[in-house]
């Protein structure tokens, strides 16, 4: 079976997922870059049956939506196929429908700068895509307008899209995400938050990139906090 190392790793990412509180059930998926191929979840299938050889593969040249295994992929395979055919840094995707960012999402109301981690995800805010059918082109479309220079962004009463170089990282910025969200959904609650400006964003992104924050997972080992 070619790519078994990255599919194995993509199974226990689904299997993380729902564990760390970010997802329910089935409803999320993960792609992951493996050399001229998009691997990605199958459709419908609970994660802990999820086999290596269920991950489902997607050429991400030629004929457009081809994909090779036993199984379906997500029914979100187009959104993960034209961000990773768009973006050549993107090594994985997590898409999932936290409590919290998608809270937000059904409010369709974006993430401010209401913490300094908000630089992690490229700007000063995560924006709120459109609503459009889950699925489709359409909101693939809305997803990919709303990632412009982010590496991550809301789906109206939807979840939640966040982008990485590495499986790694896309499974660190989704915590991060969720944890940012909850704390923006708790600050409105007792008068909502003070805003950073762009500048004091602009200077934690500096710091960032002189940490390598921005680049790597964190340290091996290091524990990373339940976002529930």
């Amino acid at each position: 079976m070619k790519h078994r190392k990255e599919r194995e790793a993509l199974v226990a990412a689904c299997q993380q997922m729902n564990a760390l509180g970010i997802n329910q059930g089935t409803s999320g998926n993960i792609s992951l870059r493996a050399g001229d191929v998009m691997l990605i979840s199958p459709s419908a299938l609970p994660y802990d049956q999820m086999r290596a050889e269920d991950v489902v593969e997607m050429p991400l040249a030629g004929e457009y939506g081809v994909s090779h295994g036993a199984m379906k992929p997500s029914t979100e395979w187009r959104f993960h196929l034209d961000i990773m055919k768009s973006r050549p840094e993107a090594g994985a995707i997590v898409h999932a429908h936290p409590t919290h960012c998608t809270t937000l999402a059904i409010a369709r109301k974006p993430i401010p700068a209401c913490h300094y981690m908000i630089a992690a995800f490229g700007g000063t805010d995560v924006r709120c895509a459109p609503y459009a059918t889950f699925g489709t082109k359409e909101l693939s479309e809305h997803a990919l307008t709303a990632l412009a220079g982010r590496h991550a962004c809301l789906l109206a009463n939807h979840g939640m899209i966040v982008v990485g170089t590495s499986l790694a990282k896309a499974m660190w910025l989704a915590v991060e995400l969720e944890t940012i969200a909850r704390q923006y959904v708790l600050s409105l609650l007792i008068g909502g938050p003070v805003l950073l400006s762009d500048e004091d964003i602009a200077a934690t992104a500096a710091k960032f990139a002189t940490y390598g924050v921005q680049d790597a997972p964190p340290p091996a080992g290091a524990k990373i906090a339940r976002a529930s």
